[in-house]
């Protein structure tokens, strides 16, 4: 979930201009505007999803012309994202995409299960804890929510206080869910921002502290380690917490800023930042390894997956990486070889490994072989629509989301 460089070096793609605004109240009125603007993607109509190719891959292999596989399902969406990895899940049966009614479709048939108006703000993230799906509020009511993924049933509400807004989950363990919340002033502005743990049993404050001046309520990207809470900002910082009290481990500056996801693995975080990928302790924030790509290239969103880390960089070279050391596995350059996107986000079923791309006509959805990186086919709805791709798997199915049309690939 993107945030390095956009289609072209040095210039930042449109998808990338609005996730910066940070998907608040501004940005998803902008986004409804744009979405008039998109194609007509009506079966039959020009920018539809081509006719029939071949019979269906099996276990994941292309056919032999190498052509993607026809969708399962097809299905237009109320979804309203901005690019990040979170935005779409799979879980209990159900496909979930951000947007407002917040729908969940069967996995298998495309049907429509739930719908829930107001259910949560465009652009945040859809977090999954203990079967419980957390979001933050989309009637803007200070509130955090916690609903059944297979059933869109509220299972859970907290509220920080009156003297916080928007209060966004970033985060979520076996026990807490963490959020990031503005501090009103008297005159209703906010120039501050607070970090707090709610328990994700009773919707009582754990704990709450504040963050420094300067620093931003949106643009943050967070995971839970055992007693780490570990988040970037767009403001450079690298910052890791202790989940028991929030008191701050420590924090540093990142050589580039990360608009996107990171990883953590066992007791490292480790950062795309530039050229470089880079691995600190948990613990104290000191380097572990560092692995540098070509001159000129830089990593792009890193995805672990089965204790291997996933990540192309600029140069359309994709890496398979040893978390633990920074050993590398495998590179491949099939997707330069093919003239193909970079991608962004990976998933991954048997010996099939998934990856979405920006938007891009050489971009949608790779399937690479997870052994070796090569390229066995690219998935693309021929929309033209500006949004990212983004992907998720039920471990059956690929479900690839694309503007407002949901696909489900075979896996």
């Amino acid at each position: 979930m993107s945030k390095g460089l956009g289609t072209t070096v040095g210039r930042s793609s449109r998808r990338r201009v609005l996730r910066l605004a940070g998907g608040g109240i501004t940005m998803a009125a902008l986004g409804a505007g744009l979405t008039g603007c998109e194609d007509e993607l009506a079966t039959g109509g020009e920018g539809s999803t081509p006719p029939p190719r071949s019979a269906s891959p099996v276990d994941g292999k292309a056919p032999e012309d190498g052509r993607a596989p026809e969708p399962l399902w097809t299905k237009s969406t109320s979804a309203q994202t901005y690019g990040d990895n979170d935005e779409l899940v799979a879980v209990d049966g159900v496909v979930i995409a951000s947007g407002d009614p917040l729908a969940a479709f069967d996995g298998a048939t495309g049907e429509e299960r739930w719908s829930l108006p107001g259910g949560a703000v465009p652009g945040a993230p859809l977090l999954l804890g203990d079967g419980t799906l957390y979001l933050e509020s989309g009637k803007y009511d200070g509130s955090v929510a916690g609903y059944v993924p297979g059933s869109g049933k509220e299972a859970w509400r907290s509220r920080l206080g009156k003297e916080y807004r928007q209060p966004r989950p970033v985060a979520v363990d076996a026990e807490q869910v963490y959020v990031i919340a503005e501090i009103l002033e008297a005159d209703g502005s906010s120039h501050t921002n607070v970090i707090a743990a709610l328990n994700s049993g009773t919707g009582k404050v754990a704990w709450k502290e504040q963050r420094d001046l300067g620093t931003q309520q949106n643009g943050v990207h967070a995971a839970v380690r055992g007693r780490y809470l570990v988040y970037t900002d767009f403001k450079n910082n690298l910052t890791v917490r202790d989940t028991a009290t929030g008191k701050q481990v420590w924090t540093q500056k990142t050589t580039k800023t990360s608009y996107g996801p990171f990883v953590v693995h066992q007791d490292l975080v480790i950062v795309p930042q530039g050229q470089r990928l880079q691995a600190f302790a948990l613990s104290d924030g000191s380097e572990k390894w560092s692995v540098r790509a070509e001159e000129f290239t830089t990593f792009r969103e890193p995805t672990l997956l089965e204790d291997v880390l996933y990540i192309a960089d600029s140069g359309r070279t994709l890496w398979a990486v040893e978390p633990g050391t920074g050993k590398k596995i495998w590179q491949s350059t099939a997707l330069k070889d093919a003239g193909g996107q970079v991608p962004r986000q990976f998933v991954k079923v048997g010996g099939t490994l998934y990856g979405a791309t920006d938007l891009d006509k050489q971009g949608g959805v790779h399937a690479f072989d997870a052994k070796g990186g090569g390229l066995r086919w690219t998935f693309n709805d021929k929309s033209g629509d500006y949004h990212a791709w983004l992907v998720a798997t039920d471990g059956k199915r690929v479900f690839a989301l694309h503007g407002k049309k949901l696909h489900a690939l075979p896996a």
